[in-house]
């Protein structure tokens, strides 16, 4: 048994003081007493907070969730860990099918190695399968030559897999594929997408519950023609995703957002293989990106992704809000949790949940990743 003192607690509903974080692989009290038997871990004055969720990260420092390798996933999940990610899903960029189904395969091998105890890194839940349905018109950094009309019975050996997919909702068969996904257990996103409100009213009556990187690759909300972005701003069963770098999103929008989507907003990184490397011109799956700050682009300008880490994006979004951390932390852990079905287990510090858990300091910055219980960083 471990116990966690002289920290403040992030609860869902608001920050604890004074109390300790007894926990074995499971999280069991939050209690005035530590057990004589206990090993005591000083917080130090930070904070503990639930562990994050990364709901939708295609690699960094090389690494992608897109080459099919174990060992980059294995990789990936130790790295994840020093940000204070406890949890995620390696995502899928459009390949061709049989391309995705070896990327199925590696992450099928690692969902179920990520819960052995030398694993050392966060759990991978399931992929984020980001394409192959998708858009033309809005494709940005996705492949065209590999996007394909919709199929759910192409996703039917996945369904163990495939934790959440975007898809577009306009797109000839969108709609069977959305209502067959969901009875497989496949959450649906809406993304890559050239819908009009009314067309992506429909994926959302269909079963669609999520937005995927919200503004990006999708129309622009309008005030006659809210398309995408209106919908699911203004549907309270949809959980938005926003990348925090600050680029892909003004800042002035990150309150707005919170205002809008208390409940369903949900922070990720969106992060490919070049985040983390030094700025410049890097090889990813054959194409060109230029790391340039906080910007990856193509040559031609295309925005390929992002640099960010989701500590960063928790800070970020804090500092530009000044709403409380344990608010801004529920956006980073408990909504990604719910949003695909995991919250029974994962994002917050409830008795009886996973020992996922983070110790940070004041500004968030981590000092200690746990994983069911299992220091994964610093080792």
């Amino acid at each position: 048994m471990k116990c966690i003192i002289n920290g403040t607690l992030l609860l869902k509903d608001g920050p604890l003081t004074g109390k300790a974080l007894l926990f074995d692989d499971k999280i069991r009290a939050l209690t005035d007493d530590v057990p004589a038997d206990a090993e005591v871990i000083d917080a130090a004055g930070g904070c503990v907070s639930p562990g994050l969720i990364d709901v939708h990260c295609h690699g960094f420092m090389g690494w992608d969730a897109s080459h099919d390798s174990l060992d980059e996933l294995r990789q990936m999940s130790r790295r994840a860990a020093q940000t204070g990610v406890t949890a995620w899903l390696p995502t899928t960029m459009t390949l061709d099918w049989p391309t995705l189904e070896r990327c199925f395969a590696a992450i099928r091998q690692a969902q179920a190695d990520s819960l052995a105890p030398d694993w050392r890194g966060a759990q991978v839940l399931g992929a984020h399968a980001e394409g192959p349905f998708i858009s033309p018109k809005r494709k940005g950094a996705q492949a065209e030559a590999c996007i394909q009309r919709p199929d759910a019975e192409k996703l039917r050996p996945w369904a163990d897999v495939i934790r959440l997919m975007t898809l577009a909702p306009e797109i000839d068969g969108a709609i069977d594929c959305i209502r067959a996904a969901r009875e497989m257990g496949i959450a649906v996103s809406m993304g890559h997408t050239d819908a009009t409100f009314d067309q992506a009213r429909a994926g959302i009556e269909a079963g669609v519950t999520h937005a995927t990187h919200t503004f990006n690759a999708m129309p622009p909300l309008n005030h006659r023609e809210p398309g995408v972005v209106g919908a699911a701003l203004s549907d309270g069963r949809v959980y938005c995703e926003l990348i925090c770098d600050t680029f892909h999103v003004h800042p002035a929008l990150f309150g707005l957002m919170a205002r809008q989507k208390p409940d369903r907003l949900v922070l990720i990184t969106d992060s490919i293989a070049s985040a983390g490397l030094p700025d410049g011109p890097h090889d990813q799956m054959g194409a060109t990106v230029i790391v340039d700050g906080i910007r990856c682009r193509f040559p031609d300008g295309t925005i390929a992704g992002s640099a960010l880490t989701l500590d960063r994006a928790v800070r970020n979004f804090q500092k530009y809000t000044r709403l409380p951390l344990w608010q801004v932390v529920n956006m980073a852990a408990l909504h990604p949790a719910m949003s695909i079905g995991v919250d029974a287990a994962k994002g917050s510090l409830d008795p009886g949940k996973d020992a996922d858990i983070l110790i940070t300091d004041p500004d968030f910055n981590v000092r200690a990743t746990f994983v069911r219980g299992i220091r994964v960083f610093p080792t």
